[in-house]
């Protein structure tokens, strides 16, 4: 039998305040934030930190709890899944990504700048409360 999968994720601020936006393989295009499922036996905050060092080659600081979403056979996502998303906010001090495989593009851009990027739609959430937060 099936089970949903347990993902985590990041919105991480770099030097000079932007945010991290990566578009990957597996969102059809779309753009989205670093992250992937949760090994056994491994926390979510342990998973973020090691899927953000795969995925572009930063080291996490100041790594918070952001939200949970489910994405259930989003048409977005380019395979049939149910996904249990667990997001994060954090920062880094380094600017240079080394993207891998999964990473087509990425972009270092001011939060307010983020909506403007096609976002799958459980980045949208994520980048909407971070700017909700800003502005608290």
């Amino acid at each position: 039998m099936e089970r949903p999968l347990v993902c985590v994720g990041a919105l991480v601020w770099g030097p000079g305040g932007r945010v991290l936006l990566v578009r990957t393989t597996k969102w059809r295009g779309l753009w989205g934030v670093p992250g992937g499922k949760v090994e056994w036996g491994e926390s979510l905050e342990a998973a973020v930190r090691r899927e953000l060092a795969e995925e572009v080659g930063l080291t996490l600081r100041d790594v918070r709890y952001a939200q949970t979403q489910e994405a259930v056979l989003s048409p977005e996502f380019h395979k049939p899944a149910h996904m249990l998303l667990v997001d994060f906010f954090a920062a880094t001090d380094q600017q240079t990504v080394t993207p891998n495989e999964e990473i087509a593009e990425w972009a270092w851009v001011p939060l307010a700048q983020a909506p403007a990027y096609p976002l799958n739609t459980v980045t949208r959430t994520l980048v909407a409360l971070a700017a909700q937060e800003a502005r608290a």
